[in-house]
């Protein structure tokens, strides 16, 4: 016997639980693509996507998810044999740069110390030294989904002014956007992207792009450009050029009723529940961790995402075994570890929709299972995640 009847609970970091009202949205027939309403909701999303990047520049809905984006953006700012700066603090910002790579760029790994952030002293120093400004590009993750690693976007872009470097600023914002502060125009980021079904609460299947005026001047003379991604044709007078070809209509209808949502709570208090909800995680974390069979792989709290909290565990204990067990016994799913931490950690994902009973009674789940198997760990993280979150309350 198991106690796992009931709605099945998602803890993972993407795709993340849709809410009911998103689902709904999609259950409509088809419409016709040329004319009508849907133009309607095409320049709708576009505008509203402004609102989410605070930017006053361009935006693009690709039927693609994010590694699609990352594509876009290289292909319509970079040229053959242009030189990226990637800023690694986890596994996505590098991955970003092995498709620059594939696509005809040269890249620069620009190594951080593990389980810390971007260095901006480091990024200055290495952008001063590159007197002949061979470094067309930096590309940057706001949050490293695999290490759980927060970076410091305005600080990094301080530290390019500082250096007096023209290289195009480019953010990678999958597991930030809707989960934390992101000001894409006064942090002076050029290029930004997100997908729709982490923070924004959608199905995956589109992949979300702003471009600021620097990114639109370099697009006039990137070389890498193909007909898919151009934002040129993307700009053609029919409606479908949008899109490429038929637009994605019923992941356009959610992402409305997803945006209604996140605009309805108000963006500011959406990033203020998911620090919220992330304070009860690493509390409940770090009393289990008192055992010493785990820690969280970001020690400074000041570096940890809002999204996400990967946790490693010691030598000899299987993670694998309690995310069975989790699923199996109680029907909750939680994030395995990926890249570096595939076989040691966990990732307990707080984004998206989610609320405080969805996440402590995972936390509830994972304690019962740790003490179900035997897993070493100090007693009392669910309880710690309460008194966090009841905290809050009195400030």
């Amino acid at each position: 016997m198991t106690l796992r009847q009931g709605r099945e609970v998602l803890t993972i970091p993407g795709p993340t639980n849709i809410p009911d009202e998103v689902l709904n949205a999609m259950h409509r027939p088809a419409i016709e693509i040329y004319s009508g309403d849907l133009l309607g909701v095409t320049e709708r999303l576009l505008n509203d996507l402004r609102t989410v990047f605070r930017t006053k520049g361009r935006t693009y809905i690709y039927t693609a998810n994010g590694h699609g984006a990352w594509e876009a953006a290289i292909s319509n700012m970079l040229s053959k044999g242009d030189k990226v700066l990637v800023l690694e603090s986890g596994r996505f910002a590098v991955g970003w740069g092995e498709m620059a790579a594939v696509q005809g760029a040269q890249t620069e790994v620009l190594e951080a110390t593990p389980r810390r952030a971007v260095d901006p002293a480091a990024v200055e120093a290495r952008l001063r030294a590159d007197t002949e400004h061979e470094i067309k590009a930096i590309m940057v993750v706001q949050i490293d989904t695999a290490s759980g690693i927060v970076n410091d976007i305005p600080a990094i872009r301080k530290a390019i002014d500082a250096a007096g470097h023209p290289a195009l600023f480019m953010v990678d914002g999958m597991a930030s956007i809707g989960c934390m502060p992101f000001e894409m125009d006064d942090w002076g980021v050029d290029v930004a992207m997100v997908g729709s079904q982490k923070g924004l609460m959608s199905p995956p299947g589109l992949g979300l792009l702003a471009a600021g005026p620097k990114a639109m001047e370099a697009h006039k003379t990137a070389d890498l450009r193909t007909h898919y991604w151009d934002w040129t044709a993307r700009e053609g007078e029919q409606h479908y050029e949008k899109y490429c070809g038929t637009p994605p209509e019923h992941l356009l209808f959610a992402l409305c009723k997803s945006m209604d949502m996140l605009f309805e709570e108000g963006l500011e208090q959406a990033w203020e529940r998911h620090r919220k909800l992330a304070g009860a995680v690493h509390a409940a974390v770090s009393v289990w961790g008192k055992e010493g069979a785990m820690e969280m792989n970001i020690s400074d709290p000041a570096e940890r995402a809002p999204s996400v909290t990967p946790v490693i565990f010691a030598d000899g204990v299987d993670p694998a075994e309690l995310l069975k067990w989790c699923n199996e016994q109680c029907g909750v799913v939680v994030g395995s570890g990926i890249g570096d931490l595939s076989k040691h950690a966990i990732r307990i994902a707080h984004m998206g929709y989610v609320n405080a009973p969805m996440l402590l009674g995972s936390l509830g789940v994972l304690e019962m299972g740790m003490q179900a198997l035997d897993i070493p760990h100090g007693k009392g993280g669910a309880q710690a995640a309460i008194d966090f979150l009841a905290g809050t309350f009195k400030e």
